[in-house]
Protein backbone atom coordinates (compact mmCIF):
# COMPACT_ATOMS: atom_id res chain seq x y z
CA UNK A 1 0.00 0.00 0.00
CA UNK A 2 2.97 2.33 -0.54
CA UNK A 3 2.18 5.73 -1.99
CA UNK A 4 3.80 7.04 -5.17
CA UNK A 5 6.82 9.38 -4.86
CA UNK A 6 4.84 12.17 -6.55
CA UNK A 7 1.99 11.83 -4.07
CA UNK A 8 4.34 11.81 -1.08
CA UNK A 9 6.19 14.86 -2.37
CA UNK A 10 2.89 16.71 -2.80
CA UNK A 11 1.83 15.65 0.67
CA UNK A 12 5.10 16.81 2.23
CA UNK A 13 4.73 20.15 0.48
CA UNK A 14 1.24 20.50 1.94
CA UNK A 15 2.76 19.83 5.38
CA UNK A 16 5.27 22.66 5.06
CA UNK A 17 6.17 24.14 8.46
CA UNK A 18 5.37 20.92 10.34
CA UNK A 19 8.03 18.48 11.57
CA UNK A 20 7.89 15.60 9.09
CA UNK A 21 9.82 12.37 9.72
CA UNK A 22 10.64 10.16 6.75
CA UNK A 23 13.71 8.23 7.97
CA UNK A 24 12.59 4.59 7.54
CA UNK A 25 13.68 3.26 10.94
CA UNK A 26 12.04 6.15 12.81
CA UNK A 27 8.84 5.84 10.80
CA UNK A 28 8.75 2.08 11.47
CA UNK A 29 9.28 2.62 15.20
CA UNK A 30 6.56 5.26 15.39
CA UNK A 31 4.18 2.95 13.55
CA UNK A 32 4.18 0.36 16.35
CA UNK A 33 2.80 -0.07 19.87
CA UNK A 34 2.77 -2.91 22.41
CA UNK A 35 0.62 -5.25 20.35
CA UNK A 36 3.55 -7.69 20.60
CA UNK A 37 1.97 -8.77 23.91
CA UNK A 38 -0.20 -10.82 21.54
CA UNK A 39 1.55 -13.40 19.34
CA UNK A 40 -1.43 -13.22 17.00
CA UNK A 41 -1.23 -9.45 16.55
CA UNK A 42 2.56 -9.63 16.35
CA UNK A 43 2.29 -11.86 13.30
CA UNK A 44 -0.32 -9.66 11.64
CA UNK A 45 1.04 -6.19 12.39
CA UNK A 46 4.82 -6.36 12.73
CA UNK A 47 5.44 -5.22 9.14
CA UNK A 48 2.80 -2.46 9.07
CA UNK A 49 4.09 1.10 8.93
CA UNK A 50 3.22 4.56 7.77
CA UNK A 51 4.74 6.45 4.86
CA UNK A 52 5.71 9.39 7.03
CA UNK A 53 5.19 10.86 10.48
CA UNK A 54 3.84 14.36 11.07
CA UNK A 55 4.79 15.51 14.58
CA UNK A 56 2.50 18.40 15.43
CA UNK A 57 2.87 21.08 18.10
CA UNK A 58 -0.65 22.56 18.20
CA UNK A 59 -4.20 22.25 16.91
CA UNK A 60 -3.51 24.52 13.95
CA UNK A 61 -0.97 22.01 12.68
CA UNK A 62 -3.43 19.15 13.27
CA UNK A 63 -5.91 20.96 11.01
CA UNK A 64 -3.20 21.39 8.38
CA UNK A 65 -2.38 17.66 8.44
CA UNK A 66 -6.05 16.70 8.30
CA UNK A 67 -6.62 19.02 5.35
CA UNK A 68 -3.63 17.59 3.44
CA UNK A 69 -4.75 13.99 4.04
CA UNK A 70 -8.27 14.74 2.86
CA UNK A 71 -7.00 16.57 -0.23
CA UNK A 72 -4.83 13.64 -1.30
CA UNK A 73 -7.06 10.91 0.19
CA UNK A 74 -4.25 9.58 2.36
CA UNK A 75 -5.01 7.52 5.52
CA UNK A 76 -4.24 9.15 8.86
CA UNK A 77 -3.51 7.27 12.09
CA UNK A 78 -3.18 9.17 15.38
CA UNK A 79 -0.40 8.29 17.82
CA UNK A 80 0.22 9.40 21.38
CA UNK A 81 2.99 7.57 23.23
CA UNK A 82 2.31 4.20 21.61
CA UNK A 83 1.63 2.38 24.89
CA UNK A 84 -1.53 0.66 23.63
CA UNK A 85 -1.74 -3.13 23.27
CA UNK A 86 -4.14 -3.78 20.38
CA UNK A 87 -2.44 -2.11 17.43
CA UNK A 88 -4.64 0.98 17.85
CA UNK A 89 -1.95 3.27 16.40
CA UNK A 90 -0.56 0.81 13.86
CA UNK A 91 -1.51 1.88 10.31
CA UNK A 92 -2.87 -0.97 8.21
CA UNK A 93 -2.68 1.00 4.95
CA UNK A 94 0.32 3.27 5.39
CA UNK A 95 -0.26 6.98 5.08
CA UNK A 96 0.43 9.60 7.72
CA UNK A 97 1.16 8.88 11.38
CA UNK A 98 -0.04 11.94 13.29
CA UNK A 99 2.17 12.17 16.38
CA UNK A 100 0.49 14.43 18.97
CA UNK A 101 3.01 13.73 21.75
CA UNK A 102 4.37 17.29 21.60
CA UNK A 103 0.95 18.82 22.30
CA UNK A 104 1.56 18.89 26.05
CA UNK A 105 0.11 22.18 27.25
CA UNK A 106 -1.90 22.12 30.44
CA UNK A 107 -4.57 24.74 29.74
CA UNK A 108 -5.67 24.89 33.35
CA UNK A 109 -6.05 22.88 36.52
CA UNK A 110 -8.49 24.02 39.16
CA UNK A 111 -10.26 22.31 42.05
CA UNK A 112 -12.14 19.35 40.62
CA UNK A 113 -11.22 19.78 36.95
CA UNK A 114 -8.41 19.96 34.40
CA UNK A 115 -8.14 20.95 30.73
CA UNK A 116 -5.10 19.73 28.79
CA UNK A 117 -3.85 19.09 25.29
CA UNK A 118 -4.01 15.53 23.97
CA UNK A 119 -0.28 14.87 24.25
CA UNK A 120 0.02 15.75 27.94
CA UNK A 121 1.42 12.85 29.94
CA UNK A 122 -0.82 11.39 32.62
CA UNK A 123 1.89 11.41 35.28
CA UNK A 124 2.55 15.11 34.75
CA UNK A 125 -1.16 15.98 34.89
CA UNK A 126 -1.47 14.00 38.12
CA UNK A 127 1.59 15.68 39.63
CA UNK A 128 0.36 19.18 38.73
CA UNK A 129 -3.10 18.44 40.11
CA UNK A 130 -1.64 17.25 43.42
CA UNK A 131 0.02 20.65 43.84
CA UNK A 132 -3.46 22.06 44.54
CA UNK A 133 -4.74 19.04 46.50
CA UNK A 134 -6.33 17.08 43.65
CA UNK A 135 -5.37 14.11 41.47
CA UNK A 136 -6.52 12.14 38.45
CA UNK A 137 -9.38 9.80 39.23
CA UNK A 138 -7.70 6.87 37.51
CA UNK A 139 -4.38 6.17 35.83
CA UNK A 140 -3.12 3.19 33.85
CA UNK A 141 0.09 1.38 34.72
CA UNK A 142 1.74 3.27 31.83
CA UNK A 143 1.02 6.65 33.45
CA UNK A 144 4.64 7.84 33.27
CA UNK A 145 4.69 7.79 29.46
CA UNK A 146 1.07 7.51 28.28
CA UNK A 147 -0.73 10.56 26.92
CA UNK A 148 -4.20 11.64 27.95
CA UNK A 149 -5.44 11.55 24.34
CA UNK A 150 -4.24 7.99 23.87
CA UNK A 151 -5.77 6.96 27.19
CA UNK A 152 -9.15 8.39 26.24
CA UNK A 153 -9.05 6.94 22.72
CA UNK A 154 -7.71 3.50 23.57
CA UNK A 155 -7.77 2.90 27.33
CA UNK A 156 -10.56 2.01 29.71
CA UNK A 157 -9.57 1.82 33.40
CA UNK A 158 -6.66 1.73 35.83
CA UNK A 159 -5.53 2.43 39.35
CA UNK A 160 -8.48 4.31 40.86
CA UNK A 161 -11.15 2.31 39.02
CA UNK A 162 -11.96 0.41 42.23
CA UNK A 163 -13.54 3.69 43.37
CA UNK A 164 -14.41 5.64 40.21
CA UNK A 165 -15.23 2.92 37.68
CA UNK A 166 -14.11 3.16 34.08
CA UNK A 167 -13.54 5.99 31.61
CA UNK A 168 -16.78 5.03 29.88
CA UNK A 169 -18.83 5.76 33.02
CA UNK A 170 -20.75 9.01 33.01
CA UNK A 171 -18.85 11.80 34.68
CA UNK A 172 -15.31 10.50 34.15
CA UNK A 173 -14.74 12.59 31.01
CA UNK A 174 -16.12 16.12 30.83
CA UNK A 175 -15.30 17.27 27.31
CA UNK A 176 -13.28 16.41 24.20
CA UNK A 177 -12.14 18.74 21.46
CA UNK A 178 -11.68 16.97 18.12
CA UNK A 179 -10.62 17.77 14.57
CA UNK A 180 -12.63 16.29 11.71
CA UNK A 181 -11.53 14.85 8.35
CA UNK A 182 -14.17 16.57 6.22
CA UNK A 183 -13.41 18.42 2.97
CA UNK A 184 -12.90 21.45 5.18
CA UNK A 185 -11.63 20.05 8.50
CA UNK A 186 -13.00 21.82 11.56
CA UNK A 187 -12.87 21.57 15.34
CA UNK A 188 -15.77 20.32 17.46
CA UNK A 189 -16.30 20.56 21.21
CA UNK A 190 -18.05 17.46 22.54
CA UNK A 191 -19.54 17.58 26.02
CA UNK A 192 -21.84 15.38 28.09
CA UNK A 193 -22.91 12.17 26.38
CA UNK A 194 -21.49 13.40 23.07
CA UNK A 195 -18.01 12.44 24.28
CA UNK A 196 -18.92 8.76 23.75
CA UNK A 197 -18.80 9.36 20.00
CA UNK A 198 -15.01 9.47 20.41
CA UNK A 199 -14.14 7.78 23.73
CA UNK A 200 -12.46 4.39 23.17
CA UNK A 201 -12.86 4.45 19.38
CA UNK A 202 -9.13 4.19 18.58
CA UNK A 203 -9.05 7.47 16.62
CA UNK A 204 -11.65 6.20 14.14
CA UNK A 205 -14.15 8.98 14.84
CA UNK A 206 -12.07 12.12 15.17
CA UNK A 207 -8.67 13.48 16.17
CA UNK A 208 -8.61 14.39 19.86
CA UNK A 209 -6.72 17.64 20.46
CA UNK A 210 -7.87 18.61 23.98
CA UNK A 211 -9.38 16.81 26.93
CA UNK A 212 -11.29 18.10 29.95
CA UNK A 213 -11.55 15.71 32.88
CA UNK A 214 -12.85 15.79 36.45
CA UNK A 215 -10.33 15.35 39.23
CA UNK A 216 -10.54 13.60 42.60
CA UNK A 217 -9.41 14.84 46.02
CA UNK A 218 -5.79 13.79 46.53
CA UNK A 219 -5.19 11.32 49.35
CA UNK A 220 -1.94 10.25 51.05
CA UNK A 221 -1.62 6.83 49.45
CA UNK A 222 0.31 4.19 51.36
CA UNK A 223 1.39 1.05 49.49
CA UNK A 224 1.33 -2.50 50.82
CA UNK A 225 1.80 -6.05 49.67
CA UNK A 226 -0.13 -8.67 51.62
CA UNK A 227 0.78 -12.35 51.20
CA UNK A 228 -1.66 -15.28 51.46
CA UNK A 229 -1.09 -19.02 51.47
CA UNK A 230 -4.27 -19.66 49.47
CA UNK A 231 -5.28 -17.85 46.26
CA UNK A 232 -9.03 -17.86 46.83
CA UNK A 233 -8.50 -16.40 50.31
CA UNK A 234 -6.54 -13.59 48.64
CA UNK A 235 -9.34 -13.14 46.11
CA UNK A 236 -12.04 -13.01 48.81
CA UNK A 237 -9.91 -10.51 50.72
CA UNK A 238 -9.78 -8.38 47.56
CA UNK A 239 -13.55 -8.51 47.23
CA UNK A 240 -14.09 -7.63 50.89
CA UNK A 241 -11.66 -4.72 50.75
CA UNK A 242 -13.22 -3.42 47.53
CA UNK A 243 -16.64 -3.63 49.20
CA UNK A 244 -15.45 -1.82 52.34
CA UNK A 245 -16.96 1.60 51.75
CA UNK A 246 -15.25 3.12 54.76
CA UNK A 247 -11.72 2.29 53.58
CA UNK A 248 -10.47 4.71 50.94
CA UNK A 249 -8.56 2.75 48.33
CA UNK A 250 -6.99 3.28 44.92
CA UNK A 251 -5.63 -0.14 44.00
CA UNK A 252 -6.74 -3.68 44.88
CA UNK A 253 -4.73 -6.06 42.70
CA UNK A 254 -4.61 -9.83 43.37
CA UNK A 255 -1.92 -12.10 41.92
CA UNK A 256 -1.82 -15.89 42.01
CA UNK A 257 1.50 -17.67 42.34
CA UNK A 258 3.79 -17.84 40.42
CA UNK A 259 3.05 -14.32 39.14
CA UNK A 260 4.86 -12.54 42.03
CA UNK A 261 8.08 -14.31 40.99
CA UNK A 262 8.08 -12.24 37.79
CA UNK A 263 8.32 -8.94 39.72
CA UNK A 264 12.10 -8.58 39.78
CA UNK A 265 12.21 -5.36 41.83
CA UNK A 266 9.89 -6.56 44.61
CA UNK A 267 9.80 -10.37 44.46
CA UNK A 268 12.26 -10.74 47.35
CA UNK A 269 9.68 -9.13 49.66
CA UNK A 270 7.05 -11.73 48.80
CA UNK A 271 7.41 -15.21 50.37
CA UNK A 272 8.09 -17.77 47.66
CA UNK A 273 5.03 -19.68 46.50
CA UNK A 274 2.51 -17.31 48.12
CA UNK A 275 -0.27 -15.34 46.47
CA UNK A 276 -0.42 -11.62 47.04
CA UNK A 277 -2.50 -8.46 47.09
CA UNK A 278 -0.88 -5.24 45.88
CA UNK A 279 -2.67 -2.33 47.53
CA UNK A 280 -2.80 1.45 47.53
CA UNK A 281 -4.75 2.64 50.58
CA UNK A 282 -5.33 6.03 52.19
CA UNK A 283 -2.82 6.19 55.00
CA UNK A 284 -5.39 7.19 57.61
CA UNK A 285 -7.24 3.89 56.95
CA UNK A 286 -4.32 1.56 57.63
CA UNK A 287 -5.56 0.60 61.09
CA UNK A 288 -8.92 -0.45 59.69
CA UNK A 289 -7.17 -2.31 56.87
CA UNK A 290 -5.13 -4.28 59.40
CA UNK A 291 -8.32 -5.66 60.91
CA UNK A 292 -9.44 -6.93 57.50
CA UNK A 293 -6.01 -8.46 56.83
CA UNK A 294 -6.19 -10.28 60.17
CA UNK A 295 -9.68 -11.56 59.36
CA UNK A 296 -8.42 -13.23 56.17
CA UNK A 297 -5.12 -14.47 57.59
CA UNK A 298 -2.91 -12.33 55.41
CA UNK A 299 0.58 -11.09 56.25
CA UNK A 300 1.99 -7.69 55.31
CA UNK A 301 5.35 -8.32 53.65
CA UNK A 302 5.96 -4.87 52.13
CA UNK A 303 4.83 -1.41 53.18
CA UNK A 304 5.66 2.14 52.16
CA UNK A 305 4.22 5.24 53.84
CA UNK A 306 2.62 7.84 51.61
CA UNK A 307 5.66 10.09 51.95
CA UNK A 308 7.80 7.39 50.31
CA UNK A 309 5.29 5.67 48.02
CA UNK A 310 5.27 8.52 45.52
CA UNK A 311 9.05 8.28 45.09
CA UNK A 312 10.57 5.91 42.57
CA UNK A 313 8.64 2.95 41.21
CA UNK A 314 5.08 2.45 42.48
CA UNK A 315 3.00 -0.69 42.93
CA UNK A 316 0.74 0.49 40.11
CA UNK A 317 3.65 -0.33 37.83
CA UNK A 318 3.33 -4.02 38.70
CA UNK A 319 -0.41 -4.10 38.13
CA UNK A 320 -2.86 -3.87 35.26
CA UNK A 321 -0.98 -4.69 32.06
CA UNK A 322 2.41 -3.95 33.60
CA UNK A 323 1.94 -7.37 35.18
CA UNK A 324 2.05 -8.80 31.65
CA UNK A 325 5.06 -6.64 30.81
CA UNK A 326 7.07 -7.91 33.80
CA UNK A 327 6.06 -11.53 33.18
CA UNK A 328 7.02 -11.37 29.50
CA UNK A 329 10.42 -9.98 30.46
CA UNK A 330 11.05 -13.33 32.19
CA UNK A 331 9.02 -15.56 29.84
CA UNK A 332 8.53 -13.87 26.44
CA UNK A 333 6.14 -16.61 25.29
CA UNK A 334 3.48 -15.54 27.79
CA UNK A 335 0.43 -13.61 26.63
CA UNK A 336 -2.74 -12.49 28.37
CA UNK A 337 -6.53 -12.18 28.44
CA UNK A 338 -8.88 -9.40 29.53
CA UNK A 339 -11.88 -10.69 31.43
CA UNK A 340 -14.79 -9.10 33.26
CA UNK A 341 -16.56 -11.34 35.76
CA UNK A 342 -20.27 -11.04 36.51
CA UNK A 343 -21.13 -9.67 39.97
CA UNK A 344 -20.86 -12.51 42.48
CA UNK A 345 -19.55 -11.99 46.01
CA UNK A 346 -18.76 -15.70 46.29
CA UNK A 347 -16.37 -15.49 43.31
CA UNK A 348 -17.43 -18.96 42.14
CA UNK A 349 -16.49 -18.33 38.52
CA UNK A 350 -13.08 -16.99 39.52
CA UNK A 351 -12.50 -20.13 41.56
CA UNK A 352 -13.70 -22.36 38.73
CA UNK A 353 -11.31 -20.87 36.19
CA UNK A 354 -8.45 -20.86 38.68
CA UNK A 355 -8.84 -24.59 39.31
CA UNK A 356 -9.86 -25.56 35.75
CA UNK A 357 -6.90 -24.01 33.94
CA UNK A 358 -4.20 -24.20 36.60
CA UNK A 359 -0.91 -22.63 35.58
CA UNK A 360 -1.94 -22.48 31.91
CA UNK A 361 -4.02 -19.39 32.75
CA UNK A 362 -2.55 -17.65 35.80
CA UNK A 363 -5.10 -15.58 37.67
CA UNK A 364 -4.54 -11.83 38.02
CA UNK A 365 -7.48 -9.78 39.30
CA UNK A 366 -7.98 -6.01 39.31
CA UNK A 367 -11.04 -4.93 41.28
CA UNK A 368 -13.07 -2.19 39.65
CA UNK A 369 -16.45 -0.56 40.19
CA UNK A 370 -19.15 -1.41 37.64
CA UNK A 371 -22.73 -0.15 37.97
CA UNK A 372 -22.19 0.57 41.65
CA UNK A 373 -20.68 -2.82 42.54
CA UNK A 374 -17.08 -3.84 43.07
CA UNK A 375 -16.26 -6.76 40.79
CA UNK A 376 -13.06 -8.47 39.65
CA UNK A 377 -11.70 -7.76 36.21
CA UNK A 378 -8.87 -10.05 35.20
CA UNK A 379 -5.76 -9.75 33.08
CA UNK A 380 -4.80 -13.41 33.28
CA UNK A 381 -1.39 -14.54 32.08
CA UNK A 382 -1.64 -17.29 29.49
CA UNK A 383 0.98 -19.87 28.56
CA UNK A 384 0.58 -19.58 24.80
CA UNK A 385 0.84 -22.66 22.62
CA UNK A 386 -1.33 -22.16 19.52
CA UNK A 387 -3.92 -19.71 18.28
CA UNK A 388 -6.45 -22.53 18.26
CA UNK A 389 -5.85 -23.28 21.95
CA UNK A 390 -6.04 -19.58 22.84
CA UNK A 391 -9.41 -19.32 21.11
CA UNK A 392 -10.60 -22.41 22.99
CA UNK A 393 -9.67 -20.73 26.27
CA UNK A 394 -11.51 -17.54 25.25
CA UNK A 395 -14.63 -19.43 24.16
CA UNK A 396 -14.70 -21.47 27.37
CA UNK A 397 -14.62 -18.27 29.45
CA UNK A 398 -17.51 -16.85 27.42
CA UNK A 399 -19.54 -20.06 27.63
CA UNK A 400 -19.24 -19.97 31.43
CA UNK A 401 -20.56 -16.40 31.59
CA UNK A 402 -17.41 -14.24 31.68
CA UNK A 403 -17.03 -11.29 29.33
CA UNK A 404 -13.83 -11.31 27.27
CA UNK A 405 -12.49 -8.08 25.78
CA UNK A 406 -10.29 -9.90 23.30
CA UNK A 407 -6.81 -8.32 23.22
CA UNK A 408 -5.75 -10.43 20.24
CA UNK A 409 -7.62 -8.51 17.54
CA UNK A 410 -7.25 -5.08 15.96
CA UNK A 411 -10.92 -5.01 14.90
CA UNK A 412 -12.72 -2.79 17.40
CA UNK A 413 -15.96 -4.82 17.38
CA UNK A 414 -14.10 -8.06 18.10
CA UNK A 415 -12.37 -6.60 21.16
CA UNK A 416 -14.18 -4.92 24.02
CA UNK A 417 -16.60 -2.85 21.97
CA UNK A 418 -18.59 -5.76 20.37
CA UNK A 419 -21.01 -3.40 18.62
CA UNK A 420 -20.67 0.15 17.33
CA UNK A 421 -23.44 2.42 18.60
CA UNK A 422 -25.61 4.06 15.91
CA UNK A 423 -24.64 7.55 17.10
CA UNK A 424 -20.97 6.66 16.68
CA UNK A 425 -21.58 5.45 13.14
CA UNK A 426 -23.49 8.60 12.23
CA UNK A 427 -20.76 10.73 13.76
CA UNK A 428 -18.08 8.86 11.80
CA UNK A 429 -19.97 9.39 8.55
CA UNK A 430 -20.00 13.12 9.27
CA UNK A 431 -16.43 13.63 10.48
CA UNK A 432 -14.70 11.06 8.25
CA UNK A 433 -16.71 10.78 5.03
CA UNK A 434 -13.80 9.26 3.07
CA UNK A 435 -12.91 6.66 5.71
CA UNK A 436 -9.36 7.97 6.14
CA UNK A 437 -9.13 7.77 9.94
CA UNK A 438 -7.26 4.61 10.99
CA UNK A 439 -8.90 2.52 8.24
CA UNK A 440 -9.34 -1.23 8.58
CA UNK A 441 -9.99 -1.28 12.32
CA UNK A 442 -13.82 -1.15 12.20
CA UNK A 443 -15.86 -3.82 10.43
CA UNK A 444 -19.19 -1.99 10.55
CA UNK A 445 -19.78 -0.13 7.28
CA UNK A 446 -16.17 -0.69 6.28
CA UNK A 447 -14.63 1.82 8.72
Amino acid sequence: MRKSPDLLNALKEALSGIEVITEPLQVAKLSQDYHNFSPILQAKLSDKKGDLVARVKNEKEVLQVASACVKYKVPLTVRGAGTGNYGQCVPLYGGVILDVSQMQEIRWIKPGSARVEAGAKLGIIDKKAREIGWEMRMIPSTFRTATIGGYIAGGSAGSGSVTYGQLCDRGNITALRVVTMEDEPRTLELRGDDIYKVNHTWGLTGIITEVEIPLAPAYPWAELIVAFDDFMTAAHFGQALSDADGIVKKLVSIHAAPIPSYFAAIKDFIPEGTHCALLSIAEFNLESLQGLINEYGGKICYQKPASEAAKGITLTEFCWNHTTLHARTVEPSLTYLQTLFPPDKSLKLVEHFYKYFGDEVMMHLEFIRVNGEAIPAALQLVRYTTEERLNEIIHYHEEQGAFIANPHTYIIEDGGRKIIAPQQLEFKKMVDPYGLLNPGKMRTQGG
